[in-house]
């Protein structure tokens, strides 16, 4: 029987009251389950994995650090229920766990976009988290954190981007051999921009009845997609 995973309070970092911020902006969600709605965006600076297809190398260097507080009330001034933190990975700053406290506490709806590559336990379980599990296309699907799958709840959604037909058969058996459409959180497939088109994934989903929501980066159909700030 495994041991028992220590319990980490993060608020207990003397330090954690501030990040380093890449850029905070409004735009149209473009992914998951929530994708349409108006959504404040607080990208953070810093990035451990190094993705073949990563569309945000901007956040690797560089920001501001900020007070957690002004954070907050600059997202607030945005107007929007909805705020999406991402990155880079955001989880790499201790600081992120107290701000996503405190932007539940303010009352928005907070969403996180993360690697697969830390385990998001320590997460506010009121954060809908969306896990994305890097596949072989990507040159870091050998750091993928196992443990997600079962730190994760019924409002969270794990992501699997799609560069390839391996890319495919890789991440469906992943799904069977950890039992993964037994969860209760949503799987979500999409391509690799401009890497694979996504009718042909679209038709592999529907040839294998593959239970899982496929999805487009609405971002990037709407905008040029290398654009910032949408």
């Amino acid at each position: 029987m495994p041991a028992a995973r220590p319990h980490i309070e993060p608020r207990l970092v003397p330090t954690a009251d501030s990040v380093v911020v890449k850029e905070i902006y409004l735009s149209v969600q473009g992914e998951s389950s929530h994708a349409g709605l108006l959504c404040a965006f607080v990208r953070l600076t810093g990035c451990h994995l190094r993705c073949t297809y990563c569309d945000s190398e901007f956040a690797f260097h560089g920001g501001k650090r900020m007070k957690n507080a002004d954070i907050i009330s600059e997202v607030k001034a945005l107007n929007t229920p909805n705020v999406e933190v991402t990155g880079g990975e955001p989880l790499l700053q201790p600081g992120v766990y107290p701000l996503m406290e405190g932007l539940l506490s303010a009352g928005l709806e907070v969403l996180l976009e993360t690697s697969g590559a830390i385990d998001v336990r320590l997460v506010p379980p009121a954060v809908h988290k969306i896990v994305d599990m890097k596949t072989p296309s990507s040159g870091e699907h050998t750091r993928n954190d196992y443990r997600n799958f079962t730190s994760m709840n019924a409002s969270d959604e794990l992501k699997f981007v799609i560069g390839s037909r391996e890319d495919y058969d890789w991440s469906k058996a992943l799904i069977t051999e950890h039992r993964l459409l037994d969860k209760p959180y949503g799987i979500l497939f999409s391509t690799v921009f401009d890497k694979l088109h996504p009718r042909q994934l679209a038709e592999w989903v529907i040839e294998d009845r593959l239970p899982v929501r496929f999805q487009l980066q609405m971002h990037k159909y709407l905008w040029e997609p290398n654009a910032r700030g949408v």
